[in-house]
């Protein structure tokens, strides 16, 4: 049993997945700021930072916050947008300069031929 769980630890995946958490620790001061830098917006052109009080009414005496579900969605595409064009542009953008540099790098008879290789496989030949 402990060797499964030992074989379970050392794979790649799950040391990546440690790796990530750690960066992305890091990384959500940032991703933080830039949503409070937004909201900073949304509350001078609203006059709150937040969407809570938006179409709020009471039954019983409990109070029912629809707006709620609209802040956690505007936070939500922030967050995804900060990541987006923080880390995912740049990232794809280095890619493609990689590939580019990789492409240059290899003879053209080379890559004419594995074009050709890439066709008759999409093919099925």
């Amino acid at each position: 049993m402990l060797k499964g769980f030992k074989d379970f630890i050392t794979r790649g995946n799950v040391l990546e997945l440690a790796v990530a958490v750690i960066i992305a620790g890091a990384f959500n001061p940032v991703v933080e700021s830039v949503t409070n830098v937004i909201m900073g917006l949304i509350a001078a052109i609203f006059g709150q930072p937040n969407f809570d009080s938006v179409g709020m009414f009471t039954i019983n005496n409990a109070v029912i916050m629809p707006g709620a579900i609209i802040t956690a969605l505007v936070n939500f595409l922030l967050v995804a947008a900060a990541i987006y064009f923080i880390i995912v542009v740049p990232m794809n953008k280095l890619a493609e300069r990689r590939k580019l540099e990789e492409d240059e790098a290899r003879p053209e008879d080379v890559v004419l031929l594995e074009e050709i290789r890439n066709l008759l496989a999409a093919r099925n030949v």
